[in-house]
């Protein structure tokens, strides 16, 4: 250890993925100076967040009094979204009708979770409707022992949040679990959208809560006394505090900071950032040195959110995929995600000779088994998460373990197939089987893991059947190779398809795809198209070297995968800023009135230059404020107007006024 190393103020970047956990130091002077890997425990996060920071400490030979701030990105957030995970919560809806669940996919979001709807809500102006929460009084009993938390919407809350506070209150005092209210997370009008950011973000709070209590615990114990940050959606950096309170936020966090990484590391202004990890891809546009932002909100897993984020699409494409074949046809093509498996190379590194038994017997059988390669176990997430199961569900979860178990074994029917497909949602119980990472281990390209069992499991589905009844490949290694093959196609698929997108071009997942195939197979048809993009792709994530080789060719351009590219995530999350937005909104309920509302805040003034003068300074000491809770130093605010009039008969008629004021700065540091 020296002594000039340990003077300097370093900073400690985490990023938790489905996968890995990524740790990496880093010192203004002298950019990154280690980094390391461990596997992600989503039973206890703690566990990998350790393996990963300790090796990172041994690495660099640094104290733990040395690191002056920990900053945090994940990917778990938006990996739950998109596989269909979350903790069983209850949605109130205050002034809204059942036929508004029908709106924005809220329906289809909300699955079988309870709902309460209850009278009251606001008009336009924030003018109340008769407020009745007896039937949320009636249901808390019952709500309480069977669910994880509460989100709460209330028609036009944003106007005036009254009867959501209200709500609010008396669930906290009836059950002491978390709830989370629509003004708290959105100032946009469209109810049912924002129900949908409050409902996915009460899903989240019990899994970032982990995250955050598991990774605040082991800086403890290892002696680190430094803030605590973690990165948002929009790439900005917030304190822990403010992260476990709006969850939400922090969807697309992994893939925010690794565009912040990405500039970082390669000083490309204009680019596409594609970061493949081991559940998702996730691609985005650098134009000028800054990610471009989605104003109408983050879009991930299928849902529309009202959550600012990067311009980000997620598609359910990685190491880790579920490999597949497409139903019917007399040569099947292998379809990859969107759901991640745990590969059986990694089952094979903690369970080995359960794995390699079950797998050996497979492989002894004459024919084929439909659930051959496939094994099921427990996450190991708290008891009370599992709050709520059905009769079958509780019956076949009591059935697994931690120890992967063969579906051939547990399933004794397609029904069965169904509740445990359920139970996967819920975050329960994880499915093990073949994926891109058995095909890299088979191939001697990927060394990490078991490679013995990820053999046998590309073994095993190359036994498969085609519609002619043939194997579908002879040798694991083959198939190996044509899943590899098809991982790369489906990665420059989801790129142009992001261009196209980002182009406005309708139809954008049909065209990448017809494109990328004519390229791969060389048949341009009558028509002969081509395909370029006119800016680089930074390749992302430890697997990039490997996927993305044979990238150019397909997208017309460079592919430049940088030396750091496996610690991106965790590199942008310590070289970020805070930064804090807070919205105001001046309306005119009646001539001569001016009112302002401004988060709780709700008054009425006789003349527009006295409620400008009111919003102005309540908005900059709130941004201020909330910087400040975020975890800033010292935020510079500046202020936009948009004020909206009319002219009638020459003379200006005020209709509306948007006031937004943005906070940011660099994060407190430990002195």
């Amino acid at each position: 250890m020296t002594t000039d190393r340990n003077a300097l103020p370093i900073f400690l970047g985490i990023d938790t993925g489905g996968t890995y956990t990524d740790a990496v130091l880093w010192a203004e002077e002298r950019g990154v100076v280690a980094k390391a890997k461990s596997l992600t425990t989503r039973h206890d996060l703690a566990e990998g967040i350790s393996g990963a920071v300790d090796a990172v400490l041994d690495k660099a030979a640094v104290a733990p009094p040395s690191i002056k701030l920990v900053s945090m990105s994940t990917t778990l957030a938006t990996n739950a979204l998109v596989e269909g995970q979350g903790g069983r919560v209850a949605l109130v809806m205050v002034g809204f009708s059942a036929a508004d669940l029908e709106r924005d996919g809220l329906k289809a979001a909300l699955g079988s979770d309870p709902v309460v709807f209850c009278p009251g809500g606001h008009d336009v102006h924030g003018n109340a409707q008769p407020l009745d929460l007896s039937a949320l009084e009636e249901a808390l009993p019952a709500l309480g022992g069977s669910v994880s938390g509460f989100a709460v919407c209330a028609y036009f809350a944003t106007r005036n949040p009254a009867h959501e506070n209200a709500a609010r209150d008396m669930i906290r005092k009836a059950t002491g679990l978390p709830v989370t209210a629509s003004h708290e997370l959105s100032s946009k009008l469209g109810g049912p959208r924002r129900a949908l950011t409050t409902l996915l973000n009460a899903r989240l709070i019990s899994m970032i809560d982990r995250l955050v209590a598991a990774t605040e615990g082991f800086l403890a114990q290892r002696g680190i006394d430094a803030p605590l940050m973690v990165v948002r959606g929009d790439g900005a950096l917030v304190s822990a505090a403010f992260a476990r309170a709006r969850p939400i936020e922090t969807i697309l966090s992994g893939p925010a900071a690794s565009l912040v990484g990405a500039r970082h590391m390669t000083g490309l202004d204009d680019a596409m950032v594609s970061d493949i990890g081991g559940t998702t891809t996730d691609v985005a546009v650098l134009d000028r040195g800054r990610p471009r932002l989605d104003p109408e909100g983050a879009t991930v897993g299928g849902f529309r959110t009202m959550v600012e984020a990067v311009a980000m699409r997620t598609f359910g494409l990685g190491g880790d995929s579920e490999v597949s074949l497409e139903d019917g046809g007399l040569a099947p093509r292998i379809q990859l995600g969107p759901r991640r498996l745990v590969p059986l190379a990694l089952a094979g590194v903690r369970h080995e000779a359960v794995v390699r038994e079950h797998l050996e017997r497979q492989l002894r059988a004459p024919n084929p088994g439909r659930m051959d390669g496939r094994f099921a176990l427990r996450t190991g997430v708290p008891d009370r998460l599992a709050a709520g199961l059905t009769a079958p569900e509780q019956k076949l979860y009591d059935t697994l373990t931690d120890v992967p178990q063969p579906l051939d074994r547990v399933l004794a029917s397609t029904a069965q197939a169904a509740t445990l497909n359920r139970l996967v949602a819920r975050g329960l119980v994880h499915v093990s089987g073949f994926t891109p990472s058995d095909a890299a281990h088979t191939l001697g390209l990927q060394r990490n893991w078991n490679t013995a069992t990820g053999r046998m499991a590309a073994e095993l589905f190359a036994r498969r059947r085609d519609g002619r009844g043939q194997p579908i490949a002879a040798t694991p290694e083959e198939i190996s190779r044509r899943v590899l093959d098809a991982l790369s196609r489906r990665s420059a698929e989801v790129i142009l398809e992001t261009a196209f997108a980002e182009d406005g071009l309708d139809g954008a997942a049909t065209v990448a795809h017809a494109l990328v195939q004519r390229a791969v197979d060389g048949d341009h048809g009558i028509a002969r198209l081509a395909v370029s993009l006119d800016r680089p792709v930074i390749g992302l994530g430890a697997s990039a070297p490997l996927h993305y080789a044979g990238l150019p060719p397909l997208v017309g351009n460079d592919c430049v995968v940088p030396e750091d590219t496996d610690v991106a995530n965790a590199l942008g999350a310590v070289v970020g800023q805070v930064r804090v937005s807070v919205e105001a909104r001046i309306s005119q309920p009646k001539e001569g009135l001016f009112r302002v509302a401004a988060g709780d805040t709700i008054r009425d003034f006789p003349n527009e230059a006295a409620a400008m003068e009111l919003a102005e300074t309540e908005i900059r000491a709130v941004a201020a404020e909330r910087a400040r809770e975020a975890g800033a130093a010292d935020a510079n605010v500046e202020l936009l107007r948009d004020i909206r009039t009319a002219t009638v008969e020459g003379q200006r008629t005020f209709i509306e006024a948007i006031l937004t004021a943005t906070a940011a700065g660099r994060p407190r540091i430990a002195e």
